[in-house]
């Protein structure tokens, strides 16, 4: 045989070998069909921007490890093409890697290309040199739109293609998605929005990837498309097309939070509740948006006013840490529906009502059943007679029973650890107690002082479409000559500015005259700025900066939602003769001198070190910049810094931009309603909040990755004035630990990487309080619990135990709970 012979036989061998491993993606309507196994699939929502390329192995093991079988991301758009036909894919942005990751940790992937993305994030996605093109309208029957949207979505699709990703040519994508949630706001497009719906169907099949494309919030979704539900419950929902699988993309794990805004909370007993209920009404794919949120680093948080964390209360939390109890709560749930996949996805269905509370469903097959009883109520507990056995079904609350027999799972019972994190102080070796600051100002008395711009226009123009997102910043700048005769010189005039709800800076003849923004809560996101000023004879100047805190991702036309000053902006002598300056010369500069200039990154801040001043450090001084130096905290732990002090602006360690900052943004007191949070009942995004009062966002998120041994730097824009002396680094990290669950649980407290120092409390009976305040009750066993778990858990990293009355006594009372805190060692050095 030949070398050609033999190569020929090598590349036919390697093509059958590739093929065989390929897998068969298909659906009817119970399941995922995966190369013939009949599957129900649990994903969760990580997105790649949003950490770093170092958090991802670590971020997808932990999702494997708390049962998930896939991974979904969205593709960002505006992240890969910052400017037309100029991609980025390197770093945070790979795409390609984090696909190979979640295929390395043995998961599927969901690939929801969209482009259109919403996910709080800065446009939704979407470039706004889109929105600049000529003739271009975004989301409807449009060339313009519609060839940009295509060679994006064909990019996509052709280097996932290259990289053999798709589950057709053996990778682990299982579905692709296009457009996202367009049915919610698809009425006011009209015939055109139809249209453009279908073409989206058409160009997506035409891409040939094999495996099944998606479109969520999208009912009678176009062949072939599939269509899916979005929402914080979807157990009622039904397809239109009875053949199309019950799938749910995103089930909200919590909620975001807005410069304002209170903490949300979704509790893991309605998280858990939303999914058995998903599951027991014939769910066939559930993902969680998001099962871990990070941050929004740089200039992506969208809105406008999303904060810079993106938490989301998420079962991994910004900084990738386990999210307990709802993480473990989770992966519980996670066990038990995998244990039961066969029959539900093959099982006759059979629904028996056993009360006015509870219904019982009984998936069965020839060999097994499995059953859910649901006790949708919200106030009262039931209890049942099911199969000759007593079964106790908390209100709002589903049991699972493995051989409808035995209780293997209930969502309101919680046996999963709860885990207080803390802030620990920077521990790094001759670390200074307080850091060392150098300043410099932004120099402003260009646009203020002088009026010198880039471009000047006879008219008042869009944020969007002067600064093209190359910036927060943005001057407008005019002058208005005043003759003798000019009634203005000697009356009261007033300075009126129409803001379309973010910040303005207004500035007259050089000085500053005041600052405002729009506050929480407001969904027109405008406000009428007015300052009192005295005219000069002859020339006299107003400078205006326009502040954006990320562009509107959401909405029907959101991309036309104004952003920046929009006209009229006026003079106003008496309150009654008003002199409009909307069609005056007006010049524009976007950015500010230290960004363009670049003083936060650690080459260019060197070069012009002389320029940092080290005494006096001036505080509460507006468009100041402050620099440090500090020393990386010891250990892996994940590590933040504390802002509580400064007014609002933008933090770089390093160069990397951390995002917005804005501590003094207090969130509203009247948010939080109540004190306690009860899980029974349904969730909004209202329910169950926190740290009213308190500012909206404290700590941000400094990733292992951006730091270095030896010295890193801190670079500060501060834009309102602020104190930057409590400015400190800390770690996140496990402090204390607790359990509180009934008799008959498995239970396990883990520290994770240290071990359990102290047990600080411990009782069995009906111990009071929750976790980090208990308190015992009169009818708790008197046997000693604290002793029997000093002796079984400390000096451990983990202990594991069952909670019997054999081990931990009889108490007086019918209810048998055992309550446990125990702290986590604290290394010191």
């Amino acid at each position: 045989m030949n070398i050609f012979n033999i190569l020929f036989f090598v590349l036919i061998f390697s093509f059958i070998l590739f093929h065989s491993n390929a897998l068969n993606v298909t659906h009817d309507s119970r399941s995922i069909i995966i190369d013939g196994n009949h599957k129900i699939i649990l994903s969760g929502s990580i997105h790649y921007p949003r950490s770093t390329a170092q958090m991802w192995p670590d971020l997808i093991r932990k999702a494997k490890e708390g049962g998930l079988d896939a991974v979904e991301t969205y593709v960002f758009w505006n992240a890969h093409e910052p400017a037309r036909r100029q991609y980025d894919f390197n770093g945070n942005h790979d795409i390609i890697r984090f696909l190979k990751t979640i295929q390395d940790q043995g998961l599927y992937a969901i690939l929801r290309i969209g482009p259109y993305t919403c996910a709080e994030w800065n446009y939704g996605g979407f470039p706004v040199w889109l929105h600049n093109m000529p003739e271009v309208s975004l989301r409807t029957k449009n060339d313009v739109f519609m060839n940009e949207m295509k060679n994006f979505t064909t990019l996509i699709v052709d280097m996932v293609k290259k990289e053999k990703l798709f589950a057709s040519q053996g990778g682990n994508i299982i579905l692709a998605q296009v457009e996202n949630e367009y049915g919610n706001v698809m009425d006011p497009y009209g015939d055109d929005g139809k249209s453009y719906i279908n073409w989206c169907a058409q160009m997506a099949d035409s891409l040939d990837i094999g495996v099944p494309w998606i479109m969520c919030q999208q009912a009678a979704a176009p062949k072939p498309m599939l269509e899916t539900c979005n929402g914080w419950y979807c157990d009622e929902y039904k397809p239109k097309d009875p053949n199309t699988p019950k799938m749910w993309t995103e089930n909200w794990t919590g909620w975001f939070k807005s410069w304002g805004g209170a903490d949300p909370l979704r509790t893991p007993e309605d998280l858990a509740y939303s999914v058995a209920r998903f599951f027991q009404k014939g769910g066939t794919l559930q993902n969680y948006y998001m099962y871990h949120g990070g941050t929004n680093f740089g200039r992506t948080s969208g809105g406008p006013y999303i904060t810079t964390t993106y938490d989301y209360n998420a079962p991994l939390d910004e900084y990738g840490n386990l999210n307990q109890p709802k993480w473990g709560h989770l992966k519980q749930l996670h066990d038990v529906l995998h244990s039961i996949e066969h029959t539900l996805t093959n099982g006759d269905i059979i629904n028996e009502k056993l009360s006015n509370l509870v219904m019982a469903t009984i998936y069965q097959t020839k060999e097994k059943s499995s059953c859910f009883l649901s006790n949708t109520n919200t106030k009262i507990d039931a209890n049942v007679n099911f199969g000759g056995i007593k079964f106790f079904v908390p209100a709002w609350s589903i049991s699972i029973l493995l051989d409808c027999r035995e209780e293997a799972y209930n969502t309101a019972k919680v046996s999963t650890q709860t885990s207080l994190m803390v802030k620990k102080l920077n521990k790094a070796e001759d670390e200074p107690s307080s850091l060392k600051w150098t300043w410099r100002p932004e120099l402003i008395e260009s646009a203020s002082v002088q009026g010198r711009g880039d471009v000047s226009l006879n008219k008042i123009v869009d944020q969007k479409d002067m600064a093209n997102d190359a910036s927060d910043y943005l001057w407008y700048m005019t002058s208005i000559d005043v003759a003798k005769n000019d009634p203005m010189l000697n009356g009261t005039v007033t300075l009126r500015v129409n803001d379309t709800g973010h910040v303005l800076h207004a500035f007259f003849n050089g000085e500053y005259i005041g600052s405002q923004w729009s506050k929480y809560g407001n969904n027109n996101v405008t406000y009428v700025f007015e300052r009192n000023i005295n005219l000069s004879l002859g020339k006299n100047l107003i400078s205006l900066l326009s502040v954006t805190i990320g562009f509107k991702n959401y909405g029907p036309m959101f991309d036309l939602v104004g952003a920046g000053i929009t006209s009229p902006i006026e003079l106003v002598l008496n309150k009654n003769v008003v002199k409009d300056l909307s069609s005056n010369k007006w010049t524009y500069k976007v950015g500010l001198n230290g960004i363009s200039n670049k003083f936060f990154d650690i080459d260019c801040a060197s070069k012009s070190s002389s320029k940092w001043v080290s005494d006096p450090i001036p505080i509460y001084r507006n468009f100041t910049w402050y620099k440090t130096t500090f020393k990386a905290p010891l250990e892996n732990k994940p590590v933040v810094v504390d802002l509580l002090g400064l007014g609002k602006g933008m933090a770089w360690v390093n160069g990397h931009n951390l995002g917005r900052y804005w501590p003094s943004y207090i969130a509203d007191k009247q948010l939080c309603k109540t004190k306690t949070c009860d899980y029974r009942g349904r969730y909004s995004n209202s329910k169950c909040v926190s740290k009213c009062g308190e500012p909206t966002q404290r700590w941000y998120h400094v990733p292992r990755s951006f730091l270095k041994d030896g010295e890193n730097t801190l670079v500060l824009f501060e834009e309102f004035g602020g104190n930057p002396s409590g400015v400190q680094f800390q770690t996140v990290e496990i402090g204390s630990i607790c359990i509180n669950t009934h008799e008959g649980k498995e239970v396990k407290l883990s520290c994770q990487d240290r071990p359990i120092s102290k047990i600080k409390f411990a009782s069995f009976g009906s111990p009071q309080g929750v976790c980090g305040s208990f308190d015992k009750s009169e009818y708790d066993s008197k046997v000693d619990a604290l002793s029997i778990l000093e002796k079984e858990c400390v000096g451990k990293e983990s202990c594991s135990f069952k909670i019997t009355e054999d081990k931990f006594g009889t108490p007086s009372c019918e209810v048998k709970k055992l309550a446990v805190e125990a702290v986590c060692e604290d290394f010191t050095f």
